[in-house]
């Protein structure tokens, strides 16, 4: 079973290391046969505006599209000083239940040195509450983004390691979107009293 999962690349920069790694990711959905045609969100292209604008026919109508139509997620977030980038929160003010509800998601950090953990603590902490998005709990950090997943081949046996971690990843996202399936349908949230997460 083909499934349908978006990539959402967190940076606000153009050409970001967040972009080259979700690129590389989709490749693999495709080559592992698990998702045909994977899509991109990458928020350094096609920036959202800062919430709460009114976009109900612009960028994020057709993000919101895209979403709804997900069986799965890949969220990567580089790391600044620590934290989640500023796209990526305002991302997931946007973002509500009828995107991701009930939605597996694999959180992928993006590091230049050796970090990346902090900003996927930030997200699992706070960014899943309104919309219920389901995080994994297997994570995947790409440390020294810039010397690894650059080319079809691998480099050295550092992202040789990176890319069988990755492969493993998706595997068992794959696994949950299925195990998950239509659970957004299964459970209601008419009642406004529960609309928000406590």
């Amino acid at each position: 079973m083909s499934l349908n999962i978006v990539l959402v690349a967190g940076s606000s920069q153009a050409e970001s290391q967040s972009a080259k790694v979700a690129a590389f990711l989709a490749k693999r959905l495709q080559a592992l046969q698990l998702c045909t045609t994977p899509g991109i969100i990458d928020l350094g292209l096609a920036p959202l505006p800062l919430w709460p604008a009114s976009d109900d026919h612009g960028i994020w109508a057709d993000y919101a599209a895209l979403l709804r139509e997900a069986d799965a997620l890949v969220v990567l977030t580089p790391e600044w000083h620590g934290m989640a980038c500023p796209a990526l929160k305002n991302f997931f003010v946007h973002a509500g239940y009828r995107e991701l509800g009930h939605k597996p998601a694999l959180l992928v950090g993006i590091s230049s040195g050796q970090g990346g953990a902090y900003p996927l603590s930030e997200l699992r902490a706070s960014s899943y509450k309104n919309c219920r998005i389901c995080y994994l709990p297997e994570q995947l950090i790409v440390r020294q983004v810039e010397t690894v997943m650059n080319s079809t081949q691998s480099a050295g046996a550092e992202d040789l390691r990176i890319r069988r971690r990755a492969d493993w990843s998706l595997t068992v996202l794959a696994e949950y979107a299925r195990a998950l399936a239509n659970m957004n349908a299964r459970i209601s949230i008419d009642d406004p009293e529960f609309a928000n997460g406590m």
